[in-house]
């Protein structure tokens, strides 16, 4: 069917606008995508799904016409709706979230001091039906190692289904080899090297899983974690519902920093005991552990004006330390963001003069320099 005048429209289910302060966009949760829009356009969406377009140049008194043929146009051409004498069979996607999983993701981060035991942290997380982890090195590692995880893994009938490899860049490390372990381990989702010589993607090949990516940045700790940049923007279903209702990265997440420490992330300041001592349930239920759950990119400062905020993640390790609650909750923007929804601009954070405070507040002089 082509462009209708007089046939009602509907906007596809999961394709969901939303309002930013300058601007809008449409995030197609079907095809993991990002379309500008502006609010006019959004306005029209959200006030007349069900008309047809003759109704809404009438409601508008014909004055805008040729302007509302292009946006059905644009509309029309990107599949973002279609036409139907029955527009009231066609309701809203349900934008509930849910998780039947005690926690979702984890992160343990192995330093060159590390002693605790891998095998009893990957046991506590299958009591919490994990289903996915990151595991972080900050030292030299060989493919001995990280070829033990998947064993533990499937020794204990995991509940993991993904496991993120972020490690510092070895040239014994060949692509080949690293290939060859994505197939015998159906549970190694990526690789993600650090420190290396080039800024390099290479996306899974054939039917293999996983993929390989390599940063010039020189990560050395925990601090280098919370950067927001559009290549972390994840526009499904599942990431967008839960931004929606729930913190975006801290939501059912637990970790463990190099020190054995439990944490709800391992750059929080906060921790719930000791690896050594204490289970991961047990930490999980301590008071404060939550606390951040439950908050939204519609309560953080600034990041409640912005377009991107459902397909963002949110920091609360780092912010801007301008918004706190009488509880001693921050609302702050997270500090390594580096867009002004005001202004619709990208800028380096780390050089924002507003920030220079905070950063000295993290001690994250050094690293500015290092990654500038």
């Amino acid at each position: 069917m082509k462009i209708s005048q007089n046939i009602p429209y509907r906007i596809i289910a999961n394709c969901i606008p939303v309002k930013g302060f300058k601007r809008s966009v449409i995030c197609d949760l079907h095809r993991n995508d990002i379309k500008f829009i502006p609010n006019d356009l959004y306005n029209v969406l959200s006030e007349t799904q069900g008309k047809t377009i003759r109704e809404i140049k009438k409601k508008y008194d014909n004055l805008y016409d040729d302007i509302i043929d292009d946006y059905f146009k644009f509309l029309y051409n990107e599949d973002f709706i279609f036409f139907t004498d029955t527009p009231w069979l066609f309701q809203k996607m349900s934008l509930n979230w849910f998780s039947p999983n005690k926690i979702t993701n984890a992160i343990i981060d192995i330093g060159t001091n590390s002693n605790f035991e891998i095998n009893k942290i990957l046991n506590d997380l299958n009591k919490l039906y994990c289903k996915h982890l990151e595991i972080r090195f900050y030292r030299n590692v060989n493919f001995s190692e990280l070829k033990d995880i998947p064993a533990i893994l499937n020794n204990q009938k995991s509940s993991i289904m993904s496991v993120d490899y972020l490690l510092p860049y070895n040239s014994i490390f060949k692509e080949d080899k690293i290939y060859d372990f994505f197939k015998d381990n159906g549970r190694i989702f990526s690789m993600r090297f650090y420190n290396a010589k080039y800024n390099k993607f290479i996306p899974p090949i054939e039917d293999r899983r996983g993929y390989i990516v390599y940063t010039k940045n020189k990560i050395k700790s925990k601090i280098c974690c919370g950067v927001v940049d559009t290549g972390f923007f994840i526009a499904n279903i599942s990431n967008f519902t839960e931004s929606l209702h729930h913190n975006s990265c801290l939501n059912r997440k637990i970790s463990i920093d190099v020190d054995g420490n439990i944490k709800n992330c391992p750059s929080m300041p906060e921790s719930y005991g000791n690896i050594k001592d204490t289970a991961l349930e047990e930490a999980l239920n301590k008071p404060g552990f939550k606390k951040y759950w439950n908050i939204t990119k519609d309560q953080i400062e600034v990041c409640k004006d912005c377009e991107f905020r459902y397909v963002c993640t949110d920091c609360r390790a780092y912010t801007e330390r301008t918004k706190f609650d009488k509880d001693d909750i921050d609302f702050s923007k997270p500090l390594k963001c580096g867009y002004n929804p005001y202004t619709n601009e990208w800028a380096e954070w780390s050089t924002n003069p507003l920030k220079q405070k905070a950063i000295e507040y993290y001690g994250m002089q050094d690293l500015v320099k290092t990654n500038v």
